[in-house]
């Protein structure tokens, strides 16, 4: 098996979830379940946050033109339901069930007609960015994925490689099965971290902030900001899971 993520970083307007979530920094929403057939598309998400930034996210969720998952840049016809299954102080969970036209298309979907239908799918929603971890038989052709992806997204979203590999690779790198796991920073986040090192970022007190840093690299603002917290965020569990070797090394 192999293991595929990338993120979609969507301009705005293009996507009501990822609007809604760059005007909440803080919040965040990832997948509990999500399963895909020729013809639908069912999910239940799990998302963080504010009260205000919860009730503009159900907004999105329920009341968007179409599907928040439609690659569609406009409104392709799909039917839609979706249903809070909870939600309680800071956190909501919320089911949606797609049933998809001709004209729509989405990840999960593209992944079917490319990869195979033995595709397992994860999420993470974040700002602007929407990362996707795919688990493939790596039978398929991922290059014809990508191409198609670029196609269906248009000008309204910008895809970036994070990962890929085997998933044993992925397994020994992190004890845990959440997007963006992996022992390996990609290219784009060794650039961030490299940069924001050699430019005083995480000096005391910086000597730049990520609005410089993001100009030098030539990238925006957010973009940044996103490739940094992931990499930030692999290190960290990265070295934690080093630092229990030695006691489950002790204990075999």
């Amino acid at each position: 098996m192999r293991e595929l993520v990338f993120a979609l970083e969507y301009r705005p307007g293009c996507n009501r979830v990822a609007d809604a979530l760059a005007e909440h920094p803080d919040a965040r929403v990832r997948s509990l379940s999500l399963h895909a057939t020729a013809d639908r598309l069912w999910r239940v998400d799990h998302a963080t946050g504010a009260p205000a930034a919860l009730d503009d996210l159900e907004a999105a969720f329920r009341d968007a033109d179409y599907y928040a998952d439609c690659l569609a840049s406009d409104d392709c016809g799909a039917t839609q339901t979706t249903r809070v299954l909870d939600r309680d102080g800071d956190t909501l969970v919320l089911y949606s069930d797609w049933e998809r036209t001709p004209r729509c298309a989405s990840v999960p979907h593209i992944a079917r007609e490319h990869l195979g239908e033995g595709v397992l799918f994860e999420t993470r929603h974040e700002g602007r960015h929407y990362t996707w971890r795919l688990i493939h038989p790596g039978t398929g052709d991922v290059g014809a994925f990508f191409d198609a992806i670029r196609d269906a997204v248009g000008d309204c979203a910008r895809t970036e490689l994070l990962k890929t590999g085997s998933t044993s690779a992925a397994a020994a790198g992190s004890g845990e099965g959440t997007v963006g796991d992996g022992s390996d920073l990609s290219p784009e986040q060794e650039a961030a971290l490299r940069a924001a090192v050699e430019h005083g970022y995480y000096e005391t007190p910086r000597e730049t902030d990520v609005g410089d840093l993001a100009d030098h690299l030539g990238v925006p603002r957010s973009t940044l900001t996103y490739r940094l917290r992931r990499a930030e965020e692999q290190l960290a569990k990265r070295f934690v899971a080093d630092a229990r070797l030695p006691d489950s090394a002790a204990g075999a």
